[in-house]
């Protein structure tokens, strides 16, 4: 035998009903101040330095990329070229 039973409430309805706190006002002050503390933050730091703060490793990394495929092809373009006595 089986048996299926269909509860249709909310989700506020059903914490009631089982005994739980409702937490909903604490979660919109903590979120509040969160929001409050994000944008005091951004407010005081300039762009340029945001983005000096979130991507440092990228950014040398890429130079850093940079400039070794640009010496290996200076390398390989010294290789390639004519020799100090004109032949290949």
């Amino acid at each position: 035998m089986k048996v299926t039973v269909n509860i249709d409430c909310t989700p506020e309805e059903a914490r009631t009903f089982f005994g739980l706190p409702d937490v909903q006002p604490m979660q919109q002050a903590l979120m509040q101040q969160l929001q409050d503390r994000l944008s005091a933050n951004i407010q005081a730091m300039d762009p340029e330095v945001m983005v000096r703060t979130w991507l440092p490793a990228s950014i040398q990394g890429f130079e850093q990329i940079q400039k070794m495929l640009w010496n290996q092809m200076a390398a390989a373009m010294g290789a390639a070229g004519p020799s100090k006595d004109g032949k290949k």
